[in-house]
């Protein structure tokens, strides 16, 4: 008996690989290189698409941190054990953070990015951050921790500033619990709230690959791929740092918490691919809770982690900060010895914890990091404002993983995570979307 083998059409395979969220994110950036590369003045036009997306999504995220918080914290029995979980967050992120800004600090020495340069500080150009050093002066220790607290309710749904939106949820929460059985309807009624906003997430999805060429036009099309090679030392002393941090230091976590992070990043590769090409590590955050979730995270712990880990956690631009600022007094020949490098470390441990709460955050927490020190120029920024656009999309690739490996490790260290759940998923990879159940 003969068998025959029916084999699909070419055409029909194609069809199902541009399926893929990643591959239409991937193509749209390819694109938008090659549009802001042939066609700068229109590459910067294309703004609005990248900004329109963006915007689309931290419509979103303050509803979703809210539900999520919420349904996970009065869903607890606990209240020790919201406390254990959320010390634990803390603890894990301080950690990370200083280990992020160590290892900032001794690639920056051991490569020299910016030795030879020798840039006069008479030259630089102090007007260039005017509106960065305006905001840097805002911000301090006793600004940072009164910020926490929003002016109302509404405001800091209207801002969509995450930390406050936070604060709120947390207090919410426990009032909720306090409740007891009288408050489980509006706590179901939350749950599908929450819902309806995933929801709303994967309909607004449809349009990224827009947002990514957008983004990725007007980068390439304003900044010029010239300056990547006019920076190529700093760029790769900065991605190499970054690559070292991701395979060693959260490759390590990774394995404590018994996952492969190589298979973790396949299978969270859409949200990567999204975030590089809109340079916002805000444009993942839904999608990343639903997937850890997906993955076999306790929802509480999903719910306290991702959203305080965007606050609190963000080592790509701990090393972005360490790397640009030694770089800076390389360039100026400004001698630094052992005590000023500690100290700028130690400064930058606290002042890194307030790089979300503002836009443009890192950099701005870098330039009133820079003032307080008084020994390299906070008007040295200007050396790196035409490439700081490619460093901060590095930076926010590496939050959006570190985020994704603390709410692994924390649930596993928690006993929340479901080993086999993980697996099982790990090994399929991201074949489907996220059904979020919250």
């Amino acid at each position: 008996m003969t068998t025959i083998t029916i084999r699909e059409p070419r055409h029909s395979r194609l069809r199902g690989v541009f399926r893929h969220l990643y591959v239409q994110v991937l193509l749209a950036i390819a694109l938008g290189i090659l549009f802001g590369h042939f066609y700068p003045g229109l590459g910067e036009e294309m703004k609005p698409l990248g900004d329109t997306f963006i915007k689309l999504i931290k419509m979103l995220i303050a509803p979703i941190i809210f539900c999520t918080v919420v349904s996970g914290i009065a869903s607890m029995q606990s209240l020790k054990r919201i406390g254990r979980v959320g010390f634990k967050s803390l603890l894990y992120f301080e950690v990370l953070t200083t280990l992020a800004l160590v290892v900032g600090l001794i690639g920056v020495n051991l490569m020299q990015p910016g030795a030879g340069m020798h840039i006069n500080p008479a030259s630089l150009d102090v007007h260039a951050i005017d509106s960065y050093s305006k905001l840097a002066h805002e911000q301090s220790v006793v600004g940072f921790l009164t910020h926490i607290v929003p002016s109302t309710v509404l405001g800091a749904f209207a801002e969509g500033d995450i930390l406050q939106v936070l604060f709120i949820s947390i207090l919410f929460a426990f009032a909720l619990q306090m409740l007891g059985a009288a408050g489980k309807p509006l706590l179901h009624l939350i749950d599908l709230v929450a819902q309806a906003f995933f929801r709303m997430v994967r309909m607004v999805m449809y349009v990224s690959p827009l947002g990514a060429f957008g983004g990725m036009a007007f980068t390439v099309g304003k900044y010029g791929v010239g300056s990547l090679g006019a920076y190529g030392h700093l760029l790769i002393c900065y991605y190499v740092t970054a690559l070292f941090f991701v395979l060693v230091i959260l490759n390590l976590v990774a394995r404590l918490a018994g996952f492969s992070l190589w298979r973790f990043l396949k299978y969270i590769r859409d949200e990567l691919f999204l975030v590089l090409g809109t340079s916002s590590s805000e444009s993942a955050l839904p999608r990343l809770m639903g997937k850890l979730e997906r993955l076999g995270c306790e929802k509480s712990v999903v719910g306290l982690v991702v959203p305080s880990g965007y606050c609190f956690n963000l080592d790509g631009s701990c090393i972005n900060m360490t790397v640009l600022a030694i770089f800076i007094a390389q360039a100026l020949d400004i001698p630094l010895d052992l005590w000023h490098q500690v100290t700028l470390l130690l400064i930058l441990l606290l002042t890194s914890k307030g790089a979300a709460s503002i836009t443009g955050g890192a950099f701005i927490t870098l330039a009133a990091t820079l003032g307080s020190l008084d020994v390299i120029p906070a008007a040295g920024l200007v050396l790196v404002l035409g490439v700081y656009r490619f460093i901060s999309e590095g930076g926010a690739l590496i939050n959006v993983i570190g985020n994704g490996v603390a709410t692994l490790f924390i649930a596993k260290w928690e006993g929340a995570l479901d080993e086999e759940k993980l697996a099982a998923e790990l090994h399929k990879g991201c074949a489907r979307e996220p059904e979020v159940q919250p």
